[in-house]
């Protein structure tokens, strides 16, 4: 039995759930993607080395997401949500990399 509880949950076709206030979640869509990081704060392009295994991702206070991971979409994502703990619903672009419509606020109030 797996006594870890990830810090995120996964809903629908392509929403991100952010649960946990005390870890970061590290977002990986491509290799090509740029990655995103998601605080209690917000979301934003993630611009230092991602952690290497879970060990080092843990001792940052971290979670690294894989999204076309088994265990979380199976695909790789070209719109993605993400709610944050910040009560606001973040729409992350993948198609418009490195514009200003990257990423936006989707949603003021997702409760």
């Amino acid at each position: 039995m797996n006594t870890y509880e990830k810090a995120f949950l996964v809903s629908g076709r392509n929403t991100l759930i952010h649960k946990n206030k005390k870890l970061d979640l590290v977002v990986v869509n491509d290799d090509n993607d740029p990655v995103i990081i998601v605080t209690r704060h917000g979301v934003k392009v993630f611009s230092e080395t991602v952690p290497a295994n879970k060990a080092d991702a843990k001792d940052r206070y971290m979670e690294v997401v894989d999204i076309s991971s088994s265990d979380v979409f199976s695909e790789v994502k070209t719109l993605l949500f993400v709610q944050a703990i910040n009560n606001k619903e973040y729409k992350i672009d993948y198609s418009k990399a490195g514009t200003d419509l990257f990423i936006r606020i989707h949603q003021e109030n997702y409760i």
